[in-house]
């Protein structure tokens, strides 16, 4: 890979990480928490009360984080129960283990393997479909194209994606699952088949313009560098 798409790679990527991170707060929260009356209510509790975390490149360590619902410290508070991402690796593993950092991560492998393929297949289809032969896709192109990609990529990653956010909370206080295939069948007798769908408008609704920014950051890059 050269040199050039890989910064641009990267410099894209982190700007739709950080456009992306309270979008994606909200959805686990409600993916994994019932306390919350809808979107508009979970943005305004967590403005209202509460410090996003979100300083670890760990998938695991930032879902707790973002469980995390104690109120900013106040004098005469008890503190929260993670002082940030570093203290917050060290008590999962000091409480549950080497494996315990890993937990999930079947269920975010199975989520991640067949979305990349229908994310960078609708972009790709959606640029052609639009752009004359021969030219280069219009930047209204590629905002459309890569925010209905990340849509589509989401929609179908989100099932596995509630999965994967519940395994990761399983463990904090008790175990409750034996597995993936355990956690799918246990949720859907307890909440239905609509449980797979939690958090699917929040996914879209952050999808788009993340992933609008996303490639049309790397587009201009690459044709800067070019």
């Amino acid at each position: 890979m050269p040199v050039e798409e890989f910064v641009a790679g990267w410099i894209s990527g982190a700007l739709g990480l950080v456009l992306g991170h309270p979008f994606d707060t909200v959805k686990v929260r409600l993916q994994t928490q019932t306390t919350y009356r809808g979107i508009t209510d979970c943005m305004v509790k967590i403005y209202r009360h509460e410090s996003a975390y979100c300083l670890a490149p760990f998938d695991l360590i930032k879902v707790r984080l973002q469980n995390q619902t104690e109120p900013v410290a106040q004098p005469g508070s008890p503190p929260p129960q993670y002082q940030g991402p570093v203290h917050c690796a060290a008590s999962i593993f000091r409480e549950e283990g080497y494996r315990g950092l890993f937990r999930g991560a079947w269920a975010l492998m199975l989520r991640d393997t067949p979305t990349v393929g229908i994310y960078f297949i609708t972009y790709e289809g959606l640029c052609r479909q639009y752009t004359p032969e021969g030219q280069n896709p219009s930047s209204a192109t590629v905002l459309v194209a890569g925010g209905f990609a990340g849509i589509a990529s989401w929609v179908a990653a989100t099932p596995l994606d509630v999965i994967k956010s519940r395994m990761q909370m399983d463990g904090l206080r008790r175990r409750v699952y034996q597995g993936v295939l355990d956690c799918m069948m246990s949720s859907v007798r307890q909440e239905g088949l609509g449980v797979f769908f939690r958090g699917v408008t929040i996914n879209s609704a952050r999808a788009f313009p993340v992933n609008a920014v996303t490639f049309l950051s790397y587009e201009y890059l690459l044709r800067w560098w070019g």
